[in-house]
This record gives structure tokens, C-alpha cells and sequence, in this order.
């Protein structure tokens, strides 16, 4: 198999292999050292994984053109084999127990996440995605329709500190409450009152 599209990085620990939104086209395979995935939350920023020798990140920009979803860093002083998607897709053909492993790997996180999500109380989604859609309110928008929350669920989700699973389901929680709508892809409450009521029981 010939590979022509990756090269190693080495990166001192402490510093950033990647941040939070960058527009990314390559993914990276950790060779030795540690590399820890961190979100920003409205209470500071949150690690969310930590991952060792063998360990691959950054696929999501990859394999769907997804913008970052997490600030990587390298923990220690740590090597990286950085592949682009040409390569990736042609190590695939060439080679499809690589495909089946990255399957496999993926699976794993989403089955990581529903556990998490299971173990997590209503309350622990609610809390952070109703800050995040408050801070968003646009009230020059207030109407007798409503309050107009703009924005996508990934930014939402970002802003809250949530997996975008996690923040789906909260925002169905919201939804089957009736405490928001959507309206032609925007999500709108009565008033800010009624979100702000969400938050009640930590006052």
C-alpha cells in the first residue's frame, strides 16, 4: 500500500494540536504520548477524553466536514501520525481492516455516550442547555409569537458543554414540556420565564 498524504507531528506537552471550531481536513493517530480532547462550557472548559498510544481523533472533520467539536492538547510530549481524507479513504479500500477498526471505534464512543447520557439526571442536561439558550434570547425578536432562540444544535451544544446527543435530547425534553416550539427550524419560548423556571430548583 502506498501512503503519500500523511506525515508525524511532534508536540511539547501543553500545547494545541487543534482548537474548538477550526475547520479541519485531517485526522491523527496518536504513536506515543497523551492527548486530551477539552470543550468549552459556560462554567470553563470541561475535558471530555483522554487518549493514549494507538488512539486515533479528528475523524469527525474528516469523515463528515464537520468543523472541530473539541480542543485537542498534548498532554506529555507526544508524536502523532496525521493522515488527510484522501489517504484515509484509500488505506480503506487497500486495506478494509482498517475501515472495520475505525467502525469499531466509533461505535464504542456511541455506545460511551448513550451510557453517559442513561447515567445523567434530567436536570444535568436541562440546566446547561437552557443557560446556553438563554444567553442566546434574542428579545428585539419578542413578539406575541414568542422569544426566538437562533443558532444550531451544534453551536448549542458547544456552548452548553454537551455531546450534540446529549443536547438533542435535551432539547426534546424542553419540547415534549411544550416549554419551547420549533417554528420553521427555530426554536422559540413563550417568554424567557418560562425557560428561566427550568433553573428554579438549583436557586
Amino acid at each position: 500500500m502506498q501512503v503519500r498524504h500523511t506525515y508525524e507531528r511532534t508536540f511539547a506537552a501543553g500545547e494545541t494540536i487543534f482548537e474548538e471550531g477550526d475547520v479541519g481536513d485531517v485526522l491523527f493517530i496518536i504513536q506515543s504520548g497523551e492527548v486530551e480532547l477539552s470543550r468549552r462550557t459556560l462554567g470553563g472548559r470541561r475535558t471530555v477524553a483522554n487518549l493514549g498510544c494507538g488512539e486515533f481523533f479528528g475523524e469527525m472533520s474528516v469523515v463528515v466536514g464537520e468543523r472541530r467539536t473539541a480542543r485537542a492538547s498534548a498532554v506529555g510530549d507526544t508524536r502523532l501520525l496525521e493522515l488527510d481524507g484522501e489517504t484515509l479513504e484509500s488505506m480503506c479500500i487497500e486495506r478494509p481492516e482498517i475501515a472495520i477498526r475505525i467502525i469499531s471505534r466509533l461505535t464504542a464512543r456511541l455506545i460511551d455516550s448513550e451510557r453517559r447520557l442513561a447515567a445523567l439526571g434530567v436536570d444535568d442536561l436541562l440546566r446547561p442547555i437552557v443557560r446556553a439558550l438563554l444567553k442566546r434570547a434574542d428579545t428585539r425578536a419578542s413578539n406575541d409569537e414568542g422569544v426566538r432562540f437562533p443558532g444550531n444544535l451544534r453551536d448549542l451544544a458547544r456552548e452548553a458543554g454537551l455531546s450534540m446527543l446529549e443536547a438533542h435530547h435535551a432539547l426534546h425534553q424542553l419540547l415534549d414540556q411544550r416549554t419551547l416550539r420549533l417554528v420553521d427550524d427555530c426554536l422559540i419560548a413563550k417568554d424567557v420565564d418560562s425557560l428561566t423556571a427550568q433553573l428554579d430548583s438549583e436557586l
